[in-house]
């Protein structure tokens, strides 16, 4: 049987592996490290949770030991799909390079781009990235490719389906012809075989048998149900999840519930907090920041219930957890066996639960032909189902309900405190166009309105205007500041308002009536007046 100690590593390497325990490698290890030592590229096909990532790091590590790099310009590059996956590996380097003075630089996205540039700005052995951060970077002028000695594809084929090729086209462009490539995926996919061929020269190919089915030290069980109607999926499907949870008791000491929508994520852990579980969402729309806080809170214990979208089924390596929830049903078949495997791991039992409908059939089909075994059945909670009552399908907050603002909230329900209108009454407004049209029948059309004199009988003795027409009196008949007083002219606009309605065209304000007198001006007269002003 093949140990580390065979493998020709660096001493201080394998001082660091008998740190953690391990004396034996894994087959891809096994079979992987001595080619990446020699220098050669590599093709490894291997499952996730087979151990690619140190089947890379620990040569890397062991060929990297002499030299030392420039700023800017790092020595190593791996690729990784998802943040998660880069900061485990980034904590696998840490790991294994302790008792060395290589140093990496870790960059994802949702992190201050100062703090990067820094350490790439000092130098650098390994960058560990995903590709669009690394782009970012590459963009603003703060980092050269040119000395990458060793690039590491991680997960390939989790990048192609993430779209994440073009930009691995683009990164190897960048990188010198020179250069040592390892290249790691669970499947070799077309698109990652024309990759391969373009871009790795005489590869050594590894290829470990697929791991397609689960561990034996998961138990798994599929309840499948009928909601009562289609519309209530959602809200059955999660009380028979706090109904599997609570079957559980202490058993349940932390587990990770699988959602396939990220909007699926949120409302899940906001429904599981409401019952007064311990839940908190992750997935890829999430801060960095609250994503590893959150992680970091499940794996001290802090965090009882980890809900996630399969950002979380590859490169989460946490070996304590009790149980794994499937809420979707994944519509790939590998992320079933991916998912599950975040239990049962390290020799410890654990297990995994898969909630379905029958929509799920044909996905359920997949997985099954996928494992080559049926997956046991189980039975819906007893009272699961119970009390549901009516209740909406999403929360209220979720279903994109009233998102108005307090003093809104507050004036609509002023409104709907208001008596109702008569709906068969016609608008105070609406006068048949032939009213309109004759604005002298408006007053045998409309019914009369009270006056101003009726609405306040305290104001009945005052003395009363003339309300003869404005323009029947003498212009000069009254003082100027008589006829612009303010009291004038908020009782025309209630004599206005008495008579009706007013058509365009009945009322032509006062200055438009003004005759002017165009005065004839000659060109003589203007020469016999006397030019005023400075000269020049």
């Amino acid at each position: 049987m093949i140990k580390f100690s065979d493998l020709a590593l660096d001493p201080r390497v394998l001082q660091a592996v008998i740190d953690t325990g391990y004396e034996t490698p894994t087959p891809i290890q096994a079979q992987a490290i001595p080619f990446a030592l020699e220098g050669r590229d590599v093709l490894g096909i291997a499952q996730t949770g087979t151990g690619k990532t140190a089947s890379f790091v620990l040569p890397m590590i062991t060929r990297l030991g002499r030299g030392r790099a420039r700023a800017r310009m790092p020595r190593s590059l791996v690729l990784c799909p998802t943040r998660e996956l880069a900061a485990q590996v980034a904590e696998n380097f840490d790991t294994y390079a302790k008792h060395t003075k290589l140093t990496k630089a870790l960059l994802i996205g949702g992190v201050s781009f100062g703090e990067q540039d820094k350490l790439i700005d000092r130098g650098v052995d390994v960058l560990i990235a995903t590709p669009g951060r690394l782009l970012d970077h590459f963009e603003r002028g703060k980092l050269l490719l040119t000395g990458v000695e060793i690039m590491v594809v991680d997960e390939a084929d989790r990048m192609l389906d993430m779209g994440f090729i073009p930009d691995i086209e683009r990164i190897f462009q960048l990188t010198p012809f020179t250069r040592q490539t390892l290249f790691f995926s669970a499947t070799m996919a077309p698109e990652i075989e024309r990759i391969t061929n373009t871009f790795l020269t005489n590869p050594a190919k590894v290829q470990v048998e697929r791991q397609n089915s689960a561990s034996t030290t998961i138990e798994q069980a599929l309840i499948q149900f009928t909601p009562s109607r289609k519309d209530r999926t959602f809200t059955e499907k999660r009380a028979v999840l706090r109904a599997l949870i609570k079957g559980e008791g202490e058993g349940c000491t932390n587990a990770i519930i699988f959602c396939n929508r990220k909007m699926d994520v949120d409302v899940v852990a906001k429904s599981l907090k409401s019952h007064g579980f311990n839940a908190a969402p992750i997935h890829g729309d999430l801060e960095q920041s609250q994503r590893m806080k959150t992680l970091d809170s499940f794996r001290d214990g802090t965090l009882h219930l980890l809900v996630a979208s399969d950002v979380a089924a590859r490169g989460l390596d946490i070996p304590a957890v009790s149980h794994v929830f499937n809420f979707d049903v994944p519509s790939h078949p590998e992320d079933y066996v991916h998912r599950i495997g975040r239990t049962g791991r390290a020799g410890r039992l654990g297990k995994a639960y898969t909630i379905a409908v029958p929509n799920d059939d044909k996905y359920l089909t997949a997985i099954e032909s996928l494992v080559k075994l049926p997956i046991p059945r189980g039975t819906v909670p007893e009272g699961a189902l119970e009390g549901l009552g009516d209740a909406p399908d999403r929360p209220r907050e979720d279903r994109g309900g009233d998102k108005r603002g307090g003093r809104d909230r507050e004036r609509g329900r002023d409104r709907d405190r208001r008596p109702k209108r008569d709906e068969n009454a016609a608008p105070a407004s609406m006068v048949p166009l032939d009213v309109v049209a004759a604005p002298e029948a408006v007053a045998e059309a409309a019914p009369a309105a009270p006056r101003r004199d009726d609405r306040y009988p305290e104001r009945r003795d005052a003395p009363q205007r003339d309300t003869a027409p404005r323009d029947s009196a003498p212009r000069d008949s009254a003082p100027r500041e008589d006829r612009y007083r303010r009291d004038d002219r908020r009782d025309r606009r209630d004599d206005r308002r008495d008579a009706g309605v007013v058509g365009m065209g009945d009322h032509v304000p006062d200055f438009i009536l003004r005759s002017f007198k165009i005065a004839s001006v000659t060109v003589d007269d203007l020469e016999d007046e006397p030019v005023t002003g400075t000269e020049g």
